[in-house]
């Protein structure tokens, strides 16, 4: 139930960048959960090997080209799913660096189990 709810609300969440940042689109709630689908698996599969990849450059910059790095992966995620579009790396830096803000938010909700 836990996992429906966290799908649901990076939807939402998805749908609301796109209507705050005005280079991004998304056609509707179902192209957001597709969205939500390909970022995980984006994040499970290629985001540990271009982490590691770039791991100089982001000692060199104190960590600050994850955001770079963060926005990358959020354009490659717009170049895959359908009904979903970015217009430009800054769009997608500042929609990507917003999904990180709150990603933390929606990962502590737990529904239906008890606190520890």
């Amino acid at each position: 139930m836990n996992m429906i709810l966290k799908w649901i609300l990076f939807a939402l969440l998805i749908m609301l960048i796109a209507w705050i940042l005005p280079g991004i689109s998304v056609s509707g709630f179902l192209s957001a959960l597709v969205v939500v689908v390909i970022i995980g698996l984006i994040n499970l599969l290629i985001r540990p090997l271009v982490q590691f990849i770039s791991l100089p450059i982001n000692i060199l910059t104190l960590g600050l080209f994850s955001l770079v790095v963060n926005a990358l992966l959020f354009l490659l995620a717009a170049r895959i799913a359908p009904g979903f579009s970015i217009d430009g790396f800054w769009s997608g830096f500042f929609g990507a660096l917003i999904l990180s803000i709150f990603t933390p938010l929606i990962d502590k909700i737990n529904i239906g189990k008890k606190p520890e």
